[in-house]
């Protein structure tokens, strides 16, 4: 298992960049490889990506969620297994720290091969580039979800 950690600085509040991030079928918008993202319900999503030109499928648990603070999931379903939370830390009133923090368990050997030449790590630190972008330049969210979801609940 691989432990993939990126943080980015992005100017906006932190309720901003939080109520963003909880508008998951905005990701392919932002995040490379990652095709579709349907929400079931308020912990459950579907995902759709292809990575080195491998199409998975997979579903995904929220497990902790804090408005705010921060987002916690894990994997439920298919091939991909991983795990990962993602924090909001205020800066100041229009500053944010968001830090994303993943453990991958690559399945199959394109993903064991992008694991191993570091294809992830950067798509990550990618991914997170263009959250810092994609949320600035729009100036506000699109949506938000602001429920409490506890760990074991």
């Amino acid at each position: 298992m691989s432990t993939v950690k990126e943080a980015v600085e992005v100017e906006v509040p932190v309720h901003t960049a939080y109520n963003q991030w909880t508008q998951f079928e905005s990701f392919p918008e932002f995040m490379e490889g990652v095709e579709e993202v349907r929400q079931l319900d308020d912990r459950h999503n579907h995902w759709v990506t292809k990575i080195a030109g491998v199409q998975r499928e997979f579903d995904t648990e929220i497990i902790d969620q804090l408005p705010d603070e921060r987002i916690a999931w894990r994997t439920t379903s298919g091939d991909t297994r991983q795990k990962g939370m993602v924090s909001f830390q205020r800066l100041d009133d229009t500053h944010t720290r968001v830090e994303l923090v993943m453990d991958i368990e690559p399945s199959g050997a394109a993903e064991k091969a992008a694991d191993m030449t570091g294809t992830i790590d950067r798509r990550v630190k990618g991914d997170m580039r263009r959250f810092k972008e994609y949320i600035e330049t729009r100036g506000g969210e699109s949506g938000a979800w602001r429920g409490r979801i506890r760990p074991g609940g």
